[in-house]
């Protein structure tokens, strides 16, 4: 169904009109594309309709992308550096201490549940809609998904757990389904129960030539 000027641009957030009118015209472009890519889904969104979320036009759209699929790229770029800083600051924080690092991680997460549940995860709901493994936006979700894997592993590693690299793949598991156990409310509590379990894998991890 084509979509009408009058759903393209919704309910706003709380605020949103006034914070996104300062906001200089790229950001506003990104700032509309998320809102309605995880409310409409990336295919089911038109450059139309980003263009008057954001209160500009088709032709100044395409003056900051190129394409579609550039401003598809670019949000999610913008959202795995939001992750990847994440790592960062948990690593600033607790330096050398494997098994807070990854504690920090999971309340990261933890903590951006409730808007999961709300809006979806930003990775999940792209890979739906992007089935071309090939295309670039794909390929930044899995470039982003394997280094998240490998810095997590280093992590475990710090801790001293005997197996770190399948304790790093359980704990990506947890925090991947958590992020679907939200956004589908299969789960209650699920904050809560990411924090118990991850707390599970480091201990059933035991120390590197420990007991």
């Amino acid at each position: 169904m084509a979509e009408t000027a009058e759903t393209a641009s919704g309910p706003p957030r709380p605020g949103r009109d006034t914070r996104v009118a300062s906001l200089p015209p790229r950001e506003r472009i990104l700032d509309a594309a998320e809102e309605l890519f995880l409310r409409e889904g990336i295919r089911a969104v038109g450059v139309q309709a980003i263009a008057e979320r954001a209160k500009t036009t088709k032709m100044a759209l395409y003056r900051h992308f190129a394409t579609k699929d550039a401003l598809i790229e670019e949000w999610l770029r913008i959202v795995a550096a939001g992750y990847s800083a994440a790592f960062d600051r948990t690593e600033a924080e607790h330096p050398g201490d494997g098994r807070a690092q990854v504690l920090a991680v999971t309340r990261f997460v933890a903590d951006g549940l409730p808007d999961i549940a709300q809006r979806g995860c930003p990775f999940v709901n792209s890979t739906v809609g992007l089935p071309d493994r090939d295309h670039p936006a794909r390929r930044l979700i899995e470039d982003h998904k394997a280094t998240q894997l490998r810095r997590l592993t280093g992590m475990c590693e710090k801790a001293g757990v005997r197996d770190p690299d399948e304790a790093a793949a359980e704990i990506t598991f947890l925090l991947e389904g958590a992020q679907v156990s939200a956004q589908n409310g299969s789960v209650d509590r699920v904050g809560e129960r990411l924090l118990t379990a991850v707390e599970a894998v480091l201990d059933r991890g035991g120390r590197a030539g420990g007991r």
